[in-house]
């Protein structure tokens, strides 16, 4: 790069005048006549740039967009007016500002822009500054320093680029400014406080100032800890970590699902629920009953119900069918997989029953065969949740407890929710059940009838029943048959034809070893097959319905000999029982028997020497012979005294030993 004097005028390291300057390069080019030659064209004399101070070739070099490294000259970006600075980073601090920095900002914000506007005007810079500081009672340094923070800024960006910087170096020092504690201190007392059976964190503190003085440790106070530990360890670490796996699920934000895609009856839940009242049962037991309820997923109202001393497939059953004969056939259901809803006679032939074994000859379930698609509520790390049915939200706060288990005529009987909730009156009575299930009919019909239900469909202002009804009228409803409600009414039960052609229920007990026998002469082509028995568990000495496994009718069955008693209900009660007897019966069993092997075991005569017996010939002794005289043969005799002692005495002992335990 070659330059004239009058082009160099001025610049750094330079005098400012065309002549000073002509002189001045004549000086540096003394000695160094290369670097100076004559322009082409004109009388000027250039000069080479290298001839130039250091200073003076770099204001040279960046006037022309260069830069020199060494021996080398590089070209420099050229700018593309592209913003120089980070909008997202500059809002992304506004977002975690508090409100009093964000306030100083908007003020210095306009501030800043008075300033800009008088400029504009043109005012003079620092005019404008004297009087926009006087205006907004701020010193003039502080606008100065606010009006270059937006330098090569826009304006929409001004806001975030004036907040104080104070606000976010105290949160970054506060970050990281924690009392000393010696590290294995630290480490012992997360140890120690974050496990599930969840120890306060005053007592682990206590903990650790033992340990520390043990161990020559420095800690600070409870407080510094508990800063320390809510920072460095986050809220979703230590919900795992103190209460499992479970309770981190439950922090997750449940799914919202909308029902307004469905209509009245399209879709049901079902669930039982313990009521905490005392009921004196139609047996004369006093006991809690479970009611199982069916609600309408659409608009939440209880469409069937039946009550019983537990859930079991009887109640399921029959609720539905009074579901299904008041108002009609479901599309779906959801149930929970329990053992009385995921029976084979409930729901056998679903591919995804997990539950008992899923046999290939399963007679198919009533839901199945009615045409209902089955769902099962889901079940997370071996526990269910609330979330997955709407009917939870029945059995909760403002919910059928209080329209049923509080009901005027169970006053006395109610147990309270839990052991530490008991009434005064606790156990000062126990309703009957006749009585309690009129209690139920009525809590239903109040809770279905409630005004300005807050759910999706009612929004504010409808009932359950209102919101149902409103759907109901207009929506595509399958009405049961009276053949599909015989089905529901009637119980089943699998068995397997004689080589007689008959059947045999187990269903109605056993009298002196007599069972139920039934017979028609259709069931002689299945015979040792298994066909399905449907019956009327209160007249097992009818006729039954005999069904193949997947459904379909064969014959009407006679009762051969009408030896059945008792209803299902009274049999399962029966069985319970029964069951409960056998169980503790059989651990008793075993406990006598293994003490009675210890007494015969101490009873028993100890291990005595083993006694040789002597042997019954003896050889002969033959001497050597003296001379011709041959010594004389003396045959020793044993001694049987010593042998009939022995065994009289063992005889004497066995009969001592029977008569011991002799009345």
């Amino acid at each position: 790069m070659w330059l004239i004097a009058s082009e160099l005028a001025g610049v750094v390291g330079l005098p400012t005048t065309d002549r000073n300057t002509r002189e001045c390069l004549k000086k540096l080019a003394e000695g160094k006549p290369e670097q100076a030659r004559k322009r082409q064209g004109t009388r000027a004399t250039e000069y080479h740039i290298s001839l130039l101070p250091a200073a003076t070739q770099a204001a040279l070099y960046k006037r022309e967009g260069k830069i020199k490294l060494g021996d080398q000259v590089l070209e420099l970006p050229k700018d593309t007016g592209a913003k120089k600075y980070c909008r997202e980073a500059l809002w992304a601090n506004w977002d975690k500002t508090n409100n009093n920095a964000k306030e100083k900002a908007k003020e210095m914000l306009a501030a800043v822009q008075a300033v800009h506007s008088l400029v504009k005007d043109g005012t003079k810079k620092l005019d404008a500054y004297h009087y926009v500081a006087e205006q907004f009672d701020i010193s003039f340094s502080t606008i100065r320093r606010a009006v270059a923070k937006v330098k090569d800024i826009e304006a929409c960006d001004w806001a975030p680029a004036l907040l104080p910087k104070h606000f976010e170096v105290a949160q970054a020092k506060k970050a990281k400014q924690f009392a000393f504690i010696t590290p294995d201190a630290w480490e012992f007392f997360k140890a120690d406080y974050l496990r599930q059976e969840q120890p306060s964190m005053s007592a682990c503190y206590e903990r650790l100032k033992d340990a520390a003085k043990h161990n020559g440790w420095e800690i600070p106070s409870l407080k510094s800890l508990i800063r320390r530990i809510e920072h460095e360890v986050p809220i979703q670490q230590r919900v795992m970590l103190r209460e499992g796996e479970h309770a981190l699920h439950q922090m997750f934000p449940p799914q919202e699902r909308t029902v307004e895609g469905l209509h009245a009856l399209e879709w049901i839940n079902g669930d039982g629920y313990q009521h905490n009242v005392f009921v004196r049962w139609f047996n004369g037991e006093i006991l809690r009953p479970k009611t199982w309820f069916w609600a309408d997923v659409y608009s939440r109202k209880i469409v069937g119900w039946r009550c019983d001393i537990s859930e079991n497939t009887d109640s399921i059953r029959l609720s539905l069918m009074d579901v299904c004969e008041k108002y009609g056939i479901p599309k779906e259901i959801t149930l929970d997989n329990t053992r009385a809803a995921a029976n084979k006679w409930m729901t056998g032939g679903v591919p995804n029953r997990y539950r008992f074994t899923v046999k290939d000859d399963d007679p198919l379930g009533i839901i199945p065969m009615m045409g209902i698609k089955l769902h099962w509520s889901s079940v997370i790390l071996g526990k269910g949740h609330g979330q997955a049915k709407p009917i939870e939200r029945a059995f909760g706060v403002g919910g059928l407890e209080e329209y049923i288990d509080k009901h005027p005529s169970c006053a006395g009987a109610y147990t309270g929710a839990n052991p530490m909730a008991k009434p005064d009156n606790y156990g000062s009575k126990a309703i009957e059940a006749e009585d309690f299930l009129m209690a139920i009919a009525k809590g239903v019909e109040m809770y279905n009838a409630k005004e300005k239900r807050d759910t999706e469909i009612c929004r504010g202002f409808m009932s359950f029943n209102e919101a149902f009804n409103a759907s109901y009228e207009a929506a595509p409803i399958r009405k049961a048959t009276q053949e599909q409600l015989h089905v529901m009414m009637l119980q089943a039960e699998a068995v397997r034809v004689s080589r007689h052609g008959t059947i045999v229920l187990d269903a109605g007990g056993s009298l002196r070893g007599r069972k139920n026998r039934y017979y028609h002469a259709a069931m002689m082509d299945y015979i040792g097959q298994k066909l399905v028995a449907r019956f009327d568990p209160l007249q097992l000495h009818d006729a039954i319905e005999i069904y193949t496994l997947n459904g379909v009718r064969i014959c009407t069955a006679e009762c051969l000999d009408k030896a059945g008693y008792g209803d299902t209900q009274a049999a399962r009660e029966h069985k319970r029982k029964r069951t409960q007897f056998t169980k503790a019966n059989k651990i008793a069993a075993e406990a006598k028997k293994e003490m009675d092997a210890l007494e015969v075991a101490a009873m028993m005569k100890p291990l005595e020497e083993e006694v040789i017996p002597e042997t019954k010939v003896v050889e002969p002794y033959r001497p050597v012979a003296i001379g011709n005289t041959v010594a004389r043969v003396q045959v020793e005799e044993e001694a049987e005294d010593d042998y009939e002692q022995n065994f009289s005495d063992s005889v004497a002992y066995l009969m001592e030993q029977r008569k011991k335990n002799r009345l």
